[in-house]
């Protein structure tokens, strides 16, 4: 079998290249899934972008009653402002579609497509294709749909790179980022989002899950995000995601 080297990286990675364009499923997932890596951004001078993609009104209890969903978006829109803002994130933009509702629609994919364009985008991150949740799936997909149409396009931009990350469960990554050192900025914003802490406790789900990444790491790092960065070349083959990520999950298998 393959040795562990192979699969789980055993040193952090540098930060990719700006502007960032982060697309999470909803309010709360980009600080959730890459808070730290968000933060370490915003002191390297890292321009970044997050597109929220639902307006999160089935994220609470009540969520059935119109007036509750109404009052639930709002506050989900004002509580990621206030995270980015303490992340130092250099804008927020919510696309507004329905929560558990992201549907494949090619209008929906042209508006990714140019929003990446638009910020000439330098790392296109998106969550990644194991997660649970089915509009973190419908995200992943999306996203790579809007980047296979600017490669098909002869898009002049740069062409970006394309990372995934981590939200709720472990997934195949080839990417260790140390927040340690950010840690407790990560943990200020995730207290922010009061309307879905409420409901689990998040905040310490998800530093058990940034603690158990540094299985690997040496002894200082204490807290980790982890990635997948995509190779290029599954661009350039206009493979579908469904194909990348079969290429990625290969790596398990003898060759």
């Amino acid at each position: 079998m393959i040795p562990e080297h192979v699969l789980v990286p055993y040193t952090q990675c540098e930060l990719p290249p700006g502007p960032w364009v982060v697309f999470a499923p909803h309010a709360d997932d980009e600080t959730f899934g890459m808070g730290g890596a968000l933060h370490k951004a915003a002191q390297a001078g890292i321009q970044t972008h997050v597109v929220v993609m639902t307006d999160g009104a089935l994220g609470g209890e009540n969520s059935c009653d119109t007036e509750q969903a109404a009052t639930l978006i709002e506050i989900r829109e004002s509580e990621v402002r206030a995270a980015c803002d303490v992340l130092g994130v250099h804008s927020v933009f919510g696309l507004g579609e329905p929560d558990r509702g992201l549907q494949p629609e090619a209008s929906l994919i042209e508006r990714i497509a140019g929003i990446i364009a638009d910020h000439k985008a330098g790392t296109v991150f998106f969550p990644g294709v194991l997660e649970l949740h089915p509009d973190h799936r419908a995200t992943a997909q999306l996203v790579w749909s809007a980047l296979l149409s600017l490669t098909a396009r002869r898009w002049r931009g740069l062409q970006p790179q394309i990372w995934s990350y981590e939200i709720s469960v472990q997934s195949p990554v080839n990417r260790l980022m140390d927040i340690t050192a950010v840690m407790a900025v990560k943990q200020q914003a995730m207290d922010i989002y009061v309307s879905q802490n409420s409901q689990n406790n998040y905040p310490e789900l998800i530093m058990a899950l940034n603690k158990a990444r540094t299985f690997s790491m040496p002894p200082e790092v204490c807290f980790a995000e982890a990635f997948y960065c995509y190779p290029p070349q599954a661009m350039a083959d206009a493979m579908t995601l469904r194909q990348a990520a079969e290429q990625m999950m290969n790596r398990y298998w003898d060759e």
